[in-house]
């Protein structure tokens, strides 16, 4: 990544979750979670904060809790467009050149992270990355839910981690044959000029059958790189998850 890049963390949030209502304000030791969320984006330490909500009460308390936070449209149904209206508000001059698209329901998301997904950016023919780790549990692979993704890795590579090409992302079991099968997680950093022409992009044949909104960006001929790190962060969606998120993040304390 270039010494003058400026990026900026996004968090979109909205409450319109069905499996677990009202999901970012879900109290997990005394705090919402999209307070944690956030939390953990400061805890990077990779750049501006900004939290763009689609309700007012999310709004107040990041407000409450010291951060930075937008209201934007809340029929908005992408994470993708509601950052970049969220960009549009708040950055109209376009300083912030790197976008990091940040999950509001990643509590447990280690910072270390955030800053790793910058890493492939130094190479200005990705437009965008995002963070991969190798699949440990048998039973992920065949499960829908847990997206694979397929990436080229060079065979030789120097750097503080693995930088490989993303070729293709399925909730099936692929590729075929031996090897590692890796799990793709939900975080991604565009180039600003990256984000701004994927919004505009028509949803995808591939993204409507397989329900992944990365696939349009491949459609339309878009570099994606991914980072290797070592784990796969607690992705909150179920009552059950929050339980283990409460129990984590107790631990922590």
């Amino acid at each position: 990544m270039h010494a003058t890049s400026n990026p900026i963390i996004i968090i979109p949030a909205r409450m319109g979750a069905t499996r677990l209502p009202d999901k970012p304000m879900a109290d997990i030791n005394g705090q919402p979670m999209i307070v944690h969320v956030w939390r953990r984006a400061m805890e990077a330490q990779a750049g501006r904060v900004l939290v763009a909500a689609g309700e007012q009460v999310i709004v107040d308390v990041i407000l409450a809790a010291g951060g930075e936070a937008v209201l934007t449209d809340p029929g908005l149904t992408t994470g993708s467009d509601r950052i970049a209206e969220a960009l549009r508000q708040l950055d109209p001059r376009q300083d912030h050149d790197f976008v990091i698209n940040l999950q509001g329901d990643l509590p447990t998301l280690p910072p270390e992270d955030i800053r790793t997904v910058l890493l492939p950016m130094s190479d200005p023919a990705v437009d965008i990355a995002t963070l991969v780790t190798q699949i440990t549990r048998p039973e992920e692979i065949n499960d829908p839910n847990v997206v694979k993704a397929v990436i080229s890795f060079p065979v030789k590579q120097s750097g503080p981690v693995r930088i490989g090409r993303a070729l293709y992302f399925s909730r099936a079991a692929i590729p075929y044959g031996e090897g590692p099968h890796y799990h793709h997680i939900g975080i991604y950093v565009y180039r600003r000029s990256a984000l701004e022409r994927f919004v505009t992009l028509p949803p995808s044949a591939l993204e409507k059958r397989e329900r992944l909104e990365q696939l349009r960006a491949l459609e339309a001929g878009m570099k994606i790189a991914a980072a290797y790190v070592d784990s796969v962060p607690l992705g909150v969606d179920t009552p059950a998850d929050l339980e283990r998120a409460r129990q984590i993040l107790g631990k922590s304390v």
